[in-house]
């Protein structure tokens, strides 16, 4: 008796097994009305625009950003601006024949249906307003971003020296670990801090076969050939090339999420597809693509980038939010303006999957007190050891790297 019990239990072990991984069915798409379609259209024609003006302003070599988290952090922003200053950043991020409640509709859809669509990708989109102690913040404009944003509201007394940590931490846990430090001082006339984090883990539907994975010559943008390590996976992938590119989407978990790979041909560079690429050809593009088998091959990557997005956003239209005649009066009443809007980033793509994550740090001050120098000795440095009445010089030195002391 005893024996056929194990056995029975086995079996059903056994089914269990089985009936987890076998493979699920296509998401359900989602339904948005017109108005919110139309939206989707003009945020990838942000994304795009962002993409470029950032790789044009910063001298990496590898670029990576999340559009939607700088979107989500200035449409929060954005319910605090009125007159030019709010056209600007409406122009800046591509929003034209929408009224408040749509924009504020768009973005409580994508916080809510975007995370449920897939049960075997992790995406978690996370929202939260700090402003300083004492502050008088107006109460419509934090109620609107708690509603429309789901956004956790703090006073926070940024005069102390955990207020940075603080912040951080809240960064850290809402994207797994894997963004931290992304504020690195507060300064003394700053307000108020609106945040976006946003984390995605996505296991591919087909995963790369690890003993499969090969090393190989990579050729870099200088023309220099290094090593990879290169997956391949031959599988039917929708795929679809034009003059630019050749553009294989490769799904996660549902197919819900993919990764799309935009592959330059011979004699383009990623600045050719970029530059030809508007909103309207990325969804034609995508759905001109056809289901076939293909040869994959992707190298293993994995990259973090730090931004500070203010010369990109300036130059998408957002002039006077960072000025003096920046007017967020519907957050208080007083001047304030846009220091800061900082983009911290991090992704890892392997034969799993993709793991990634972005903050997205929106600092907003008093401009009618003037800014105390910020001294921040955090890159190569010069230094001098001298005599002051004479001025003679007695050593001096240059630091460009430097180590755990």
């Amino acid at each position: 008796m005893k024996t056929h019990f194990l056995l029975l239990a086995f079996i059903l072990m056994l089914a269990g097994c089985k009936n987890e991984n076998e493979p699920l069915p296509d998401a359900t798409p989602l339904q948005l009305r017109v108005g919110l379609q139309k939206r989707v259209v003009q945020d990838n024609e942000f994304a795009l625009d962002l993409l470029r003006k950032t790789i044009a302003e910063v001298k990496d070599t590898n670029v990576f950003i999340s559009p939607l988290s700088v979107s989500i952090a200035l449409g929060m922003t954005l319910n605090g601006a009125n007159g030019d200053t709010r056209n600007q950043m409406e122009t800046a991020l591509k929003m034209s024949g929408l009224s408040v409640d749509d924009i504020n509709e768009y973005y409580k859809v994508m916080q809510t249906d975007l995370p449920a669509i897939d049960p075997k990708t992790k995406l978690s989109l996370a929202n939260s307003i700090w402003y300083k102690t004492g502050y008088e913040v107006k109460k419509s404009f934090l109620e609107i971003n708690k509603n429309y944003f789901n956004a956790e509201v703090q006073d926070l007394d940024f005069g102390q020296k955990w207020a940075v940590d603080t912040i951080n931490n809240w960064c850290t846990r809402k994207t797994n670990n894997l963004i931290k430090n992304v504020l690195d001082y507060i300064p003394g006339d700053a307000v108020m801090y609106l945040i976006n984090a946003v984390y995605f883990k996505g296991i591919w539907k087909t995963q790369f076969d690890k003993d499969k994975t090969f090393k190989t010559d990579f050729t870099n943008e200088a023309g220099v050939k290094v090593k990879v390590n290169m997956m391949q996976l031959k599988d039917t992938f929708a795929y679809s090339e034009d003059d630019f590119a050749q553009y294989l989407d490769l799904p996660y978990g549902n197919n819900a999420f993919s990764m799309t790979v935009l592959l330059p041909k011979t004699g383009k560079t990623t600045d050719d597809v970029l530059n030809y690429m508007t909103g309207e050809k990325w969804t034609t593009m995508i759905s001109g693509m056809t289901k076939q088998e293909v040869d994959a091959y992707l190298p293993r990557f994995t990259t973090k980038n730090k931004f500070l997005l203010n010369e990109p956003l300036k130059k998408m239209g957002m002039t006077d939010a960072f000025t003096s005649d920046a007017d967020f009066t519907n957050i208080a009443d007083d001047e304030l303006m846009i220091s800061r809007v900082i983009h911290d980033t991090y992704i890892d793509v392997n034969e799993e999957g993709t793991e990634a994550a972005a903050v997205t740090v929106v600092e907003i001050v008093k401009n009618s007190m003037p800014m105390n120098p910020v001294v921040q000795v955090n890159k190569p440095f010069l230094f001098v050891i001298r005599e002051k009445s004479t001025g003679i010089i007695l050593f001096i030195g240059k630091m460009g790297n430097l180590s755990l002391y």
